[in-house]
This record gives C-alpha cells, sequence and structure tokens, in this order.
C-alpha cells in the first residue's frame, strides 16, 4: 500500500503559523507515522524540526507573503501591496508548478494555514483542501482601507472554495468560508522537565520572578532593556539575539528551545499580539502580559481571547516602551470566563485528517 500523503501550506508570514501548523503536523506523525508529511514553508527547516521529531519533506516555496515587515511590530503597506498584485498577476504560475509537484508526489489532502492559493492549487488538482486558522488574509488586508478592497475580494474569493476551515479560538468571523469547525487550542508542549531548563540554563530566581520576553521570529528592534537593571534578584529569558549582556538576562539561542519549553518555569510571558504565544501560553495556564497592535486586526480578538481565558495585562505601547515596568510588580488580571477553554485543537485536526486517509 502507498503511504499517505499530506501537503502541509503555510503562509509564509513569521513564524507562529508555521509553529501552530508544525505542532498539528506532529500530532498527525505520532499517531500515525506512515503518513508521509510534506511541509511548504518559507520557515526554515530548524523551526519546523523543533515540533515534528520525525521525517518530514520540507518544500521552501512561498505562495503568499502575509505582510511586509521591519520587525515584529512595524508593517510596510505599500510594499505589501506591490507584493500581493505580483502575487495574484503569478498566480496561474504559481497554481502550475504546484500542481505539478502534488500530481507527481500523489498527494491525498492539502492543510493551509493559511495561503490562499492553497484552495486554488487544490481544485486544479483535484483533491480537497483543508483550512486551519484563526482569521484570513482578506479580514487583515480589508482592515488597511480601499487600496486593499480588490485584492482583499480576490482573497475571499479563494478562501470560499476550501473545503472546511478548522477555526481555531481567539477568531474573526471567517465570513468567507462555507465549511467551519470550531476546534480548541494548538501549540507545542514543552519537551523538557523544569528542573532541567533550570539546571542547563542556569536559572535560579522563583517563577514568578522568571520572565519569558518573546516577541516572534522577527523580534523588536527597541525592547526597553535598561528597565530590566531595576529588578536585579529577577531573571529575563530572551529569544534575541541582539539582548544586551546583563546579569538577570538569560539569552537563549540553542535553536532546539522553543519558548514553550521555558513556560513552565515563568511567572509571566511578556509579548505582542500572537496566536501561537497566546496559545501555547494559555494552555500551560502561564499569564500573559501584551502590548497592543492596532495596525493588527487580528489583535483585537487576540486580546479578547486572553482578557476572558487567561491571566492578563495589556499595556499600550508607551507603558511598554516608554514606562518603566512596573506592571512587573502588579498581579495580573483574572480571566473573565470562569469556563477553561478547549485546549484539543491539534487532536482534533490531526484526527479529522486521519479519518479522512482512512487511517
Amino acid at each position: 500500500m502507498d503511504r499517505p500523503i499530506l501537503y502541509i501550506a503555510i503562509t509564509n508570514h513569521g513564524f507562529g503559523h508555521a509553529t501552530r501548523a508544525a505542532a498539528v503536523a506532529a500530532t498527525i506523525q505520532k499517531l500515525c507515522p506512515e503518513v508521509l508529511l510534506i511541509i511548504v514553508s518559507t520557515a526554515p527547516r530548524w523551526l519546523l524540526e523543533c515540533y515534528i521529531e520525525g521525517d518530514f519533506i520540507h518544500r521552501p516555496r512561498a505562495m503568499d507573503l502575509g505582510v511586509v515587515q521591519a520587525d515584529s511590530l512595524t508593517m510596510d503597506k505599500t510594499a505589501t501591496l506591490e507584493k500581493l498584485l505580483e502575487i495574484k498577476k503569478n498566480q496561474n504560475s504559481i497554481i502550475a508548478s504546484e500542481v505539478n509537484f502534488i500530481r507527481q508526489n500523489r498527494v491525498n489532502l492539502i492543510l493551509a494555514d493559511i495561503p490562499f492559493l492553497a484552495s486554488k492549487i487544490a481544485k486544479v488538482a483535484d483533491i480537497p483542501c483543508w483550512m486551519m486558522s484563526n482569521f484570513g488574509f482578506d479580514f487583515i488586508y480589508r482592515d488597511w482601507g480601499s487600496s486593499f478592497t480588490e485584492i482583499a475580494d480576490w482573497i475571499s474569493d479563494c478562501y470560499s472554495k476550501c473545503d472546511r476551515l478548522f477555526r481555531l479560538p481567539f477568531h474573526e468571523p471567517m465570513q468567507a468560508f462555507n465549511n467551519i469547525t470550531d476546534v480548541g487550542l494548538t501549540g507545542g508542549s514543552p519537551r523538557y522537565s523544569c528542573e532541567e531548563v533550570r539546571s542547563t540554563w542556569g536559572i535560579t530566581a522563583p517563577t514568578e520572578k522568571t520572565i519569558l520576553l518573546t516577541f516572534g521570529g522577527l523580534g523588536l528592534q527597541q525592547i526597553p532593556y535598561d528597565n530590566l537593571k531595576q529588578f536585579p534578584d529577577w531573571q529575563f529569558i530572551a529569544f534575541d539575539k541582539s539582548a544586551p549582556d546583563l546579569p538577570n538576562i538569560v539569552p537563549v539561542t540553542d535553536h532546539k528551545y522553543r519558548p514553550v519549553d521555558f513556560m513552565p518555569i515563568c511567572g509571566r510571558v511578556v509579548s505582542k499580539p500572537g496566536f501561537s504565544t497566546f496559545a501555547e501560553a494559555t494552555r500551560l495556564q502561564v499569564p500573559i502580559v501584551s502590548i497592543t497592535r492596532h495596525e493588527f486586526a487580528e489583535a483585537a480578538f487576540l486580546l479578547e481571547g486572553i482578557t476572558h481565558y487567561n491571566q492578563h495585562q495589556i499595556l499600550t505601547p508607551s507603558e511598554f516602551f516608554q514606562g518603566t515596568w512596573d506592571f512587573l510588580n502588579q498581579q495580573p488580571n483574572q480571566p473573565k470566563q470562569s469556563q477553561p477553554i478547549a485546549k484539543d485543537g491539534n487532536e482534533t485536526i490531526a484526527q479529522a485528517v486521519l479519518n479522512y486517509l482512512h487511517l
């Protein structure tokens, strides 16, 4: 019998989509090792390997771009629109090259997070396209005004051809999709014991004084590290190559370790609005401190999600960048909902894929 083959297409935007799709891929592989995973993503292979322990084929292809950004908060809308128009103009050749690859490799199913051309590729290849996300890029671009309306309409039309959407928590309505299944939170789980992490990285501060700083794959240019001098007996774990050499900063440069591996020993996660960080912290019930992000329409739904389901502190950019970080001396707010959120997104999506593949 031929191995069942799953083509997982991941948007070119940041690292968060890659990590959450890879967490689902890893669950599929654990439940059924004979599924051959083809991960179609420009994310670096090391990032995917942090989540997927077994074999997979990495096909570095971009079929969208998300948003052109200088860092995790700074967006270039003009360049984004130019590139989107270029993708629209070249869509037939992008589709043709992927359909050719899919046919040669006898792919059974596409799972996409959430490049819009995946559904058109699937239609031409004559296989189903399922998607997973908490937002569509049509929603992000439509929010940017009239110059983006035409491209947003085109993307909504692409999404309408998707056969099934697994809608993650903290979501916008996602009205372009015709067949929606709501699922729980997705994400990775810690790979190491708390003792191992503490001893490997020399972390001696108590949990409530250990803070994880994580701002996604693009980082942040202007984290006000000087504020950390006011917390000499705290420890700050930073995934930032340019973090200064301060005695209370633990810089993590070893790719084997992910933010989620440190979360269980941390009293708080300081971040920007991002689904994967929020989801992993909420799955582990680690409080979130986040800055607001007005230019990215998804952020409002993410921030609402953590205020409902996790302990939280929401800061304005000026409180974060120009303030003294006194928020660390205050207790986080309690979640507004008393019912916990479902955390079984990886398993629900994985099981549906395996059921489709008759495994």
